[in-house]
């Protein structure tokens, strides 16, 4: 397809752009690695010397609160930073992620089954390692997509098969047939989506998790919930501690699930690399003899603390614990609002999708079933008559980043994920500017 707009002029200069992906050794830009792109980024800016709009990173756009970091200094200085911490996580945090869960999602977990990891994606490894020996013959999990590519990562890396699905186009009533058909082969060891969904911004509802939740009890199947981005439907008021409604869970219809919840975004506390896996009461007591073949023991928690959180980080860092469970004490006790500090997330991204659209871009997945999609962390654009991989190109030259949805596991290959948390308000214009000069430049394209 000829770009018409390779002879027009853009904000960044072509040939400085092309020089960088050259130099970095990049052929298919829609292959690559969100860190990948973001190297590639900041090298453009540093040679342009042209502030980029920055929409290729899920990073948070907030500072973490300062009841945390308050803590985490107070217990650096009693002196935990040369103690290992528990393995299965201090005292005081596991009590307050119980309190957490069910606070918000109206859940119960013991403490004990409650354990902080090295970010949710320890979680997700760790879940994906002792859910994939469980049972000899089941040795393939199923993503629900699209979602986050390095969860697949891991997949590959211990060595277990993977089956996934763009759910758009089976939502609802249509979700449980498509579902079935995976799990009837009877090789699915667990399923992993996330809950809003990255990037599409779906969010699944009390008849779809419920069918979620039948189908991995009549297939005992382990459902890992990703909950990156807890609390962020802003359709609904999530806020208030024990009162409803509550964040969407799985966790209602089965008792075959994980939880994996993010400190990154909810809570702005991404630098620190802590975040939270909670098992059900139910499962993490359960005896699979399988795995006796990786494990001493068959018990499925023991094995994911113990043998594998334990092998692979030693737990997560100590001081962080602390930080993490005053931020916590303050919002099961309704002294901290965390969903109102995101709420400002929401509000982003319904003024920048506005820009998109007024500037002849289309929003890929608009529709939540029968609603318009939630105003979120996330949202996804098109422009017509543009794979991802160009579009995404195009964009570059303009000084606008955002990764291809393709390598979300989405059908849409057309289309690219925006992120609005590293936008400040002050940029929507110059955004505005650069996406009028696009649409002007690619106008006679579009028309042809």
């Amino acid at each position: 397809m000829k770009i018409v707009s390779e002879m027009q002029a853009t904000p960044i200069n072509r040939d400085l752009v092309d020089g960088v992906l050259k130099e970095s050794g990049v052929t298919q830009i829609e292959r690559i690695s969100i860190r990948e792109i973001r190297a590639i980024i900041n090298r453009i800016e540093k040679l342009s010397g042209e502030k980029f709009i920055r929409m290729e990173i899920g990073t948070p756009g907030f500072p973490t609160p300062s009841i945390a970091i308050e803590a985490e200094k107070a217990a650096l200085d009693a002196g935990v930073g040369s103690l290992y911490p528990e393995i299965d996580g201090i005292p005081v945090l596991k009590n307050e992620i119980s309190r957490f869960i069910k606070n918000f999602l109206d859940v119960d977990i013991e403490p004990a089954h409650c354990i902080p990891t090295v970010g949710s994606i320890n979680g997700a490894f760790a879940a994906f390692m002792v859910t994939g020996r469980m049972d000899a013959k089941k040795d393939t999990v199923l993503f629900i997509d699209p979602g986050f590519s390095v969860h697949k990562q891991l997949v590959k890396m211990i060595g277990l098969k993977q089956e996934r699905f763009d759910v758009y186009e089976f939502r609802g009533d249509k979700l449980k047939d498509k579902l079935e058909s995976y799990l009837e082969k009877g090789n699915i060891c667990s399923i992993l989506y996330s809950n809003p969904n990255n990037p599409s911004w779906i969010c699944f509802n009390e008849e779809e998790l419920k069918t979620i939740g039948d189908l991995a009890n009549k297939y005992n199947v382990v459902v890992a919930e990703d909950l990156a981005y807890f609390g962020m439907d802003f359709r609904k008021d999530l806020s208030k501690p024990g009162v409803p409604p509550f964040q969407a869970t799985v966790a209602k219809y089965t008792n075959n699930y994980i939880l994996l919840i993010s400190a990154s975004k909810a809570f702005s506390y991404a630098g620190q690399r802590i975040g939270m896996c909670a098992i059900s009461d139910t499962l993490f007591h359960s005896e699979h003899k399988d795995l006796l073949q990786f494990y001493p023991t068959a018990s499925f928690g023991h094995c994911l603390v113990q043998g594998t959180v334990y092998a692979t980080t030693a737990g997560t860092a100590h001081s962080p614990q602390y930080g993490l469970a005053a931020l916590l004490t303050a919002v099961n006790d309704g002294c901290y609002d965390f969903v109102g500090a995101n709420r400002e997330y929401g509000e982003r991204a319904k003024i920048l999708k506005k820009i998109f659209t007024n500037n002849g871009f289309k929003i890929v997945y608009d529709m939540d079933i029968d609603v318009p999609i939630a105003d979120g962390f996330y949202f996804t654009v098109s422009y017509p008559g543009y794979t991802g991989e160009k579009l995404l190109m195009e964009l570059l030259y303009y000084g606008i980043s955002a990764i291809c949805l393709s390598i979300t596991g989405s059908d849409r290959t057309e289309g690219l994920r925006a992120c609005v948390s590293l936008i400040q308000r002050p940029q929507f214009s110059v955004l505005d500017e650069r996406l009028k000069k696009f649409n002007e430049n690619h106008l006679a394209e579009n028309k042809n």
